[in-house]
């Protein structure tokens, strides 16, 4: 898979946003709030080849639903493949509203290449988030630690504030390539910004 990972960060890195898939240990961490009972609906944006997906169906073992929404064709076709269980949807995360029709997300799980959006991109995505994610659920999301000082980085922490209610900031996951952190976010703000 990590070649194939390269193979479209090098056609598309704005879209792909890393060399390498996540490893395992952010993974289990970043899909920490998936719950292990009831149905939940979980949402992954931005699965790539699957690391963060393998982590959420392990965690699922046959209930809820999982709705994977990539914008790579190929990845999806991937995706789509390897987790026949899983919805993989083939949109842009902005698209969040349309692919879920009027249903609520308990846990949404990004893998989105934050740092590589522009302001008003973030806020959109942002946006599509906490319009679908119910009042009690959780979002999580990752960043490469050594980015965490740049501008996209900072707009994202910021814009993370002003949309949720509760923004929990993980230790670096140094077993990972290039180290990273999450960010664990809770009780979305109606109309935030």
């Amino acid at each position: 898979m990590s070649a194939a990972f390269l193979h479209e960060f090098l056609r598309a890195p704005l879209t792909v946003g890393a060399v390498a898939p996540s490893g395992r240990t952010l993974a289990e961490l970043v899909t920490a709030p998936v719950p292990r009972d009831g149905d939940p609906v979980v949402v992954e944006l931005g699965p790539g080849t699957g690391a963060f997906t393998a982590a959420i169906q392990q965690r699922l073992d046959g209930r809820g639903r999982h709705v994977a929404v990539e914008v790579n064709e190929r990845f999806a076709r991937r995706l789509a493949a390897r987790y026949p269980q899983v919805d993989v949807v083939v949109a842009d995360a902005r698209e969040l509203r349309e692919v879920l029709v009027a249903r609520q997300a308990n846990v949404i799980v990004s893998g989105l290449p934050w740092a590589a959006f522009a302001a008003s991109t973030q806020d959109d995505l942002l946006a599509a988030v906490t319009d679908v994610l119910a009042p009690h659920g959780a979002f999580t999301t990752f960043a490469y630690t050594y980015t965490r000082w740049l501008p996209p980085a900072r707009r994202l922490r910021q814009g993370l504030g002003g949309r949720f209610e509760e923004v929990v900031t993980s230790r670096t996951v140094w077993a990972n390539l290039p180290p990273a952190l999450a960010y664990f976010c809770r009780r979305p703000r109606v109309g935030g910004s």
